[in-house]
């Protein structure tokens, strides 16, 4: 079983805390496959809708296929995200509760098949932002001091 991370949405880790974590299908055209696993694809402002019966991937980028010309699919297109219905059920819960959204965290290859990790978010605020910017600069320094004394 081999995973190739094809794309990382590293804004969601700074902008929300990450609750739960699903793995789910995409279900793709033919184009759309094809760009994914050249790395075509972009998770900066995408985000997922749940029903009580679907969940989509909305805004997620697809850039077109160059080899496809006529036969193209629309770039941000909603993708139908492939969950078990006792997952969705589970996903539709949490989201009516204040604050909390889902987002996706990457898209990967699993056996050849395009799979995206969502992840259960909620926001957070700035002090949030800013004690997890000094946490990471504070342990920058440490290490920067540690291999200075090692010379």
């Amino acid at each position: 079983m081999s995973n190739k991370v094809v794309a990382n949405n590293r804004k969601a880790h700074f902008e929300y805390f990450l609750l739960d974590r699903f793995e789910a299908g995409i279900s793709l055209a033919g184009t759309e496959i094809k760009s994914v696993r050249a790395g075509q694809i972009s998770l900066a402002e995408a985000y997922v809708e749940v029903t009580e019966r679907d969940a989509w991937l909305v805004n997620a980028h697809i850039a077109p296929y160059e080899a496809a010309s006529r036969f193209n699919h629309d770039p941000k297109r909603p993708k139908r995200l492939l969950l078990h219905r006792k997952e969705i059920r589970q996903l539709f819960d949490s989201v009516r509760q204040k604050g909390v959204t889902i987002v996706p965290t990457q898209v990967y290859l699993k056996d050849g098949r395009a799979k995206v990790e969502i992840a259960l978010a909620k926001g957070k605020k700035l002090y949030d932002k800013r004690d997890v910017m000094a946490k990471r600069d504070a342990e920058r320094e440490i290490r920067r001091e540690r291999s200075g004394k090692n010379d």
